[in-house]
């Protein structure tokens, strides 16, 4: 034993003196240029987690092994690689990265370095969030300050787009959406068509000046995307898989089969409200006839002082002969009534069905994508393929997605470059999936609202088609129903670019540039005569449309760059743009099949002529433009940017297809000054921009033209030499044509700053801007006579006025640990200053005009209309205040309510006045204006963090503040449509029972007071959204260089964590509904 023990310790001292031999203790330096120290730069030992930082002043100490590599760098310096050597004390001075500001920033007809942007301008990378498996561009751009990019919790996902706001009353044709351009080239597409995994970069061109290159669509912003092409050296296959599930994580949840008996107590006991004449309590049983107890469950009559018998033997129902009491005490909640025997059967018989679980489910996602990208001197190609099957948290609901592109350029000579981009897309938009509407009229459409009692098979196995029983044809079954429908719907798309670039002399160079864009779709629709309701209301129905498009855009480009006394530099771009497009559409409406459907929508012919119908609407319309751009920059300090274009659009009046957008922008980069010494500051930019822009996007081309429509129905008849009456369809105008229709205009200011702290550890930019919308498109209304009730033309005015913060920062910057936040935060609010420009007076308390104001529009914009003043979506309504409660019998009486009703807020300035009934009644000067609905604060918060060189995690949270919605829910209108009474189930919620007295709630079947019986109650929507984390781990080089990979990484993520609101009760805060959380876990691998 001890000859083994002094064998170990000789072992152990042996290698500890080889360790020491081999480790090296250096100690060393770090400045920059100027000789300052650099405090917190990393030092690590290339290839080991080995490593330390500097102090305070500038100095580390570090143990290394022979032959170590040091790698030093420290966020806006260029990283550097020393040899250690031989040598104990090292040096090293560090050279700022320009990068960031020679970081290319794409802004239409070209790019720019970005010290030399005047405008305002946002770029994202797409590859710095790919772990979180983005299936959709908006998934990549929400939360980019300046843009509200909305939610969508289908399977096909996306959203809609708005960059600083709403900026016009018109919205159709996209009106208020920003210009998408695709590769240089304006893109006509869905954001679907698109492939994240195929996106280099995306720009955003925020402000008039640099969104005014595009006048004529800029109005509300350009979206620039750029996608990926090859880089020198050795060809690059990426590829990866994703795997993920879709599940709910927020909807309205429906009453269990307890709640639901619970609930429709509480109904039928609401009309029997009143205040017992011996107790003075307000409670159930005090008006109509039903006795003490008659709604109540048998075995709750003990607290009611009723004993069973009496329970059993009074009241207008009475058992029959062998009747249980749980059927009587269900039959007097009208179970068994109205159709409803079969809920009846088995409420008595404790079957149940979860209509709620059955409608949703976990989807799985897959997402497949393969690239192949190389370069040298002559050609750069990228390719790439992906399929994306994602299916919804709803059963029936899915999207199938396969897209393709080919990008190649190449250099024929050494003055002629060629290229060409093809992208490909097959989707399917073909998905059956139950109605999740929350409608009342509508509830028997709904399968979630069938009561727990009812059906989904029938005794012998087959699908039941009326849950509720077929006496009265009541619940939905969308199983039963799906046997007899088929669809087939989606977009077929070819999208390609071509390009051509000529380098002259003198520094010119000239592109052509051409876009030809093919999409054809097709919908194809059945429903089965076989289907045993259907038979009878249609014989079967067939509704097949197919339509193409056929849109092509071309530019020619003159590019001029020159520098002079190396502190001048101009860059002049003139540009020739034309575009057409067209579109086929034809549909039939096949109807009564004889004598059978059974070829589903593959047949049209045998349907019955008189019962179909057949449409065909074809578009066509064109563009032009002209434009010229000169920069201009002094020493790189300060720089000068001004545009002009002119554009023409074939949807406008005779007298108006053309106008001109002009645009002035200048920046100042203070920091570039000899007479600034902050060294804290050290980069500043200021920039003040001003242009116009116009919108031409439009529901209808052809909408300053009068048109021809058949009349609808109306027919004309007359009497033929036989005496037959013969009807016969004719054409009428049914729109007043507008020559002098014009462009809708926006005018813009921005100011902004741009600054870098402590070598841009901490970054940002601050904008402010006001932007002025002019010649609305809108309808004005015309009298009678002239046989139209409007006219399309140019009108009001709307201003949007806000601002933006963008901050990144590096807060920690360890050899094991890195961590990054980046904070957007905008504030948008838009006012309408004029509409019609219709006036009237303003009279004082005798009678007397003080004045006069613009009229106001409240047919108009959604419920609550247009209003001088305020925003587009203003709330105009009642306000809600609280309760009638117990105690307020006699006062609520006053305005024809009874306690559980709303309270509504009187206008101090309109006096009370009773109505012909003889009670207190409301009007319009007893509405207020409670700001607009869409969320006027927008923030975002991401957090990154890099572990120990292989470990990535991002957690990223937006949020959208001040947004507001009405809702007439809290009345609690439960039997509207007589629903309750048929069986139907009711969404979980709260309600005002005297024994449970809310404040916020209304009583089951409440009213507002007379002119206000439908009164609303006002929401806060307000929410923060945990929106994702991600987790990624980078597989080491020496574990993966065996098998031929560059790099190989896994990643998971979590989409839609969590939610924070403040007080919506109705589903999700953002889309008021249906949200889902989607898990992904997936597998890079680049050789």
């Amino acid at each position: 034993m001890y000859k083994l023990k002094s064998f170990i310790t000789c072992v152990a001292l042996c290698l500890w003196s080889i360790t020491v031999y081999a480790q090296n203790s250096i100690t060393g330096n770090i400045s920059d240029v100027n000789g300052e120290a650099v405090i917190g730069a990393s030092i690590l030992e290339k290839g080991t987690t080995n490593g330390t930082v500097t102090d305070v002043d500038g100095n580390f100490t570090l143990n290394v092994s022979q032959g170590a590599i040091l790698q030093v760098s420290y966020i806006g310096y260029e990283t550097q690689e020393i040899v250690v050597g031989n040598r104990q004390v090292i040096s090293v001075v560090l050279e700022e990265d320009a990068t960031t500001l020679d970081e290319l920033v794409v802004v239409g007809y070209g790019s720019m370095l970005k010290k030399d942007l005047t405008g305002s301008v946002v770029q994202i990378r797409p590859d710095r969030i790919a772990d979180e498996n983005p299936k959709t561009i908006q998934d990549i751009l929400r939360g980019t300050a300046g843009m509200a990019v909305g939610y969508d919790a289908s399977a096909k996902g996306g959203g809609s787009i708005q960059i600083r706001g709403q900026r016009s009353v018109y919205t159709g044709g996209g009106h208020n959406e920003p210009l998408i351009i695709l590769d240089g080239m304006h893109f006509y597409g869905e954001m679907s068509e698109i492939n994240p995994d195929d996106i280099g970069q995306i720009d955003i061109l925020k402000d008039a000046s640099a969104a005014a290159i595009y006048g004529a669509q800029a109005a509300n912003g350009v979206i620039i995307i750029t996608t990926k092409k090859g880089q020198l050296g050795k060809p690059v296959v990426n590829v990866s898989v994703n795997v993920g599930a879709t599940t709910k994580s927020s909807y309205r949840e429906m009453w269990n089969p307890v709640e639901y008996m619970i609930h429709r107590e509480d109904y039928y006991k609401a009309a029997t409200y009143g205040l017992n004449p011996s107790t003075g309590v307000y409670e159930a049983y005090q008006t109509g006839s039903a006795p003490r107890g008659y709604f109540d469950h048998p075995d709750n009559l003990s607290g009611l002082g009723v004993d069973l018998s009496t329970w059993r033997t009074t009241g207008a129902i009475l058992p029959y002969e062998g009747e249980t009491d749980a059927s009587l005490y269900a039959r007097r909640l009208g179970m068994g009534a109205e159709g409803t025997q079969l809920l009846l059967d088995n409420y008595v018989a404790g079957k149940t069905f979860d209509w709620w679980k059955h409608t949703f489910r976990t989807g799985v996602n897959h997402d497949y994508n393969a690239s192949v990208s190389g370069a040298s001197e002559r050609i750069n190609y990228y390719m790439s393929f992906g399929y994306q099957h994602t299916e919804g948290a709803v059963t029936g609901n899915y999207f199938d997605n396969i897209r393709s592109s080919m990008k190649v350029e190449g250099k024929v000579t050494d003055w002629l470059e060629i290229g060409a981009n093809v992208n490909f897309q097959k989707r399917s938009d073909a998905d059956l999936q139950p109605n999740l509407t929350t409608n009342d009229w509508e509830a028997q459409s709904n399968q979630l609202r069938n009561s727990p009692y009812g059906i989904y098979r029938e005794e012998d196995g087959s699908l039941a088609q009326f849950p509720h029983g077929a006496t009265n044809r009541l619940g939905r079954n969308f199983d039963f129903e799906r046997q007899f429908m088929e669809l087939d719907r989606g977009f077929t798309v070819f999208n390609t670019i071509f390009t051509a670039k000529v380098t002259l002399p003198f520094g010119i160079t000239y592109s052509f540039n051409a876009q030809p864009r093919f999409q054809f779709f097709h919908d194809y629709y059945w429903e089965s005569a076989a289907h045993p309701t259907w038979a009878t209301s249609h014989g079967g129905l067939v509704n097949r449309e197919n339509s193409r498009r056929f849109d092509w855009s071309l530019n020619n480009q003159v590019h001029w760059e020159k520098s002079f006394a190396d502190v001048h530099r101009f860059n002049l771009t003139l540009v020739q743009e034309a575009e057409r497009r067209q579109s086929w559409q034809d549909r039939i409406e096949a109807r009564n099949f004889q004598p059978s459907d059974a070829l589903g929508f593959h047949n049209t012919s045998n349907s019955t002529k008189d019962n179909s119908n057949y449409s065909t609407t074809d578009t066509r319309h064109s563009a032009a433009a002209l434009l010229g751009r000169l920069f201009y920059s002094y020493d790189d300090r300060y720089m000068l940017t001004a545009s002009l274009r002119r554009d023409g659009y074939s949807a406008f009046g005779q007298s108006n297809p053309y106008a001109t957008f002009p645009s002035l922008a200048g920046a100042w980069t203070f920091t570039n000054e000899q007479f600034f010494n902050w060294d804290a500051l050290n980069y500043g930019k200021l920039r003040v921009t001003w242009g116009r822009n116009g919108n031409r996007s439009l529901e209808d081309p052809y909408i300053s033209l009068a048109n021809l429509s058949t009349g609808g129905t109306s027919r004309y008849g007359y009497i033929d030499s036989q005496g037959n009456l013969i009807n016969f369809h004719y054409l009428q105008i049914s729109r007043m044509a507008n020559p002098n229709l014009q462009w809708e205009k926006s005018e813009a200011w921005n100011l902004g700053l741009d600054f870098g702290f402590m070598n841009n550890r901490i970054s940002g930019t601050i904008e402010g801007y006001s932007v002025a919308t002019r010649d609305m498109i809108m309808g004005q209304t015309l009298t009678q006579f002239s046989g139209f009730s409007s006219m399309t033309t140019n009108l009001g005015e709307v201003t949007n006025k806000g601002i933006e913060l963008s901050l990144t920062t590096l807060n920690i910057s360890r050899p094991y640990l890195e961590w990054s936040t980046t904070f957007n935060f905008s504030y948008n609010r838009n006012r309408i200053e004029h509409l019609y420009y219709e006036y009237e007076d303003i009279l004082d308390d005798n009678g007397n005009i003080i004045g006069r104001r613009e009229v106001n529009d409240i047919s108009s914009g959604g419920n609550d209309g247009w209003h001088i003043g305020h925003p587009i979506d203003v709330i105009w309504n009642y306000r809600q205040i609280g309760i009638w409660q117990a105690d307020e019998v006699e006062e609520a009486k006053e305005y024809n309510q009874r306690p559980g009703d709303p309270k509504i807020y009187k206008n101090p300035d309109n006096p009370l006045q009773k109505n012909a009934s003889g009670f207190y009644a409301y009007d319009n000067e007893d509405k207020f204006y409670d700001g607009p609905r869409t969320p006027p604060v927008n923030w975002s918060l991401r957090n990154d963090f890099t572990l120990f060189r292989d470990w990535s995690v991002s957690i990223n949270m937006y949020s959208r503040m001040g947004h507001k919605s009405l809702s007439g829910n809290y009345l609690n209108n439960d039997n509207a449509s007589n629903i309750l009474v048929q069986g139907a189930n009711e969404f979980k919620k709260e309600y005002w029972t005297p024994e449970n007295p809310s404040t916020k709630y209304a009583r089951i079947q409440a009213q507002g007071p007379a002119g206000a019986t439908g009164a609303q109650k006002l929401f806060d929507r307000s929410f923060i959204r945990l929106e994702s984390i991600s987790v990624s781990y980078s597989v080491p080089t020496p574990l993966i260089s065996k098998l031929d990979f560059d790099r190989l990484r896994v990643f998971g993520s979590v989409r839609n964590v969590a939610v924070w609101n403040k007080e919506w009760p109705y589903g999700d805060p953002e889309t008021g509904g249906l949200a889902t959380r989607v898990f992904s876990l997936g597998v890079s691998a680049t050789f």
